[in-house]
């Protein structure tokens, strides 16, 4: 993915792959669809992350194989930077839950799903994605208001 490799992306996956986003995307503040075929992710990915540097670092992955059939569970950093305002960006902790399948000799993605651990930086850098859309936008003032709010509960909280 990083390196915007199209033809090698569409090798991990399988024709009728599935990509679901949207628990990581939800925590982030938007909304993002599933993703339904092998062609349909590779062109969101590959049109979506020309305009943002990537790096997504697997770590702790652990397998399960079946059969035929494995599942997959991973941390995945994902790093996200604005290729015009490289001061700008957003770091992920995702958990991936992948299901493959082996087909011949090499095992593809059939099924994955991406739910968010934390996040850092400016959430505005997804925005480039093509399919995200916000779930609330809020105005400077309502920020402002929220954050004054979650900094007198935490005072509160540590006070009391």
């Amino acid at each position: 993915m990083d390196i915007r490799d199209a033809g090698l992306m569409a090798s991990a996956l399988t024709d009728s792959a599935a990509s679901d986003f949207r628990p990581a995307a939800a925590k982030a503040g938007f909304e993002y669809p599933v993703l339904q075929g092998r062609d349909t992710i590779v062109q969101a990915l590959i049109t979506s992350l020309s305009r943002v540097d990537t790096t997504h670092s697997v770590n702790n992955p652990r397998v399960t194989v079946e059969g035929d059939e494995a599942v997959l569970d991973a941390l995945v950093e994902a790093q996200h930077v604005l290729k015009t305002d490289h001061s700008r960006s957003y770091l992920m902790k995702n958990r991936y839950d992948v299901k493959l399948v082996r087909q011949g000799e090499t095992w593809r993605i059939q099924h994955i799903l991406v739910d968010n651990v934390w996040r850092t930086g400016d959430p505005a850098v997804l925005a480039v994605f093509d399919l995200i859309r916000p779930l609330k936008l809020y105005s400077r003032a309502e920020c402002a208001q929220r954050l004054l709010r979650a900094v007198a509960r935490r005072l509160l909280r540590n006070l009391g």
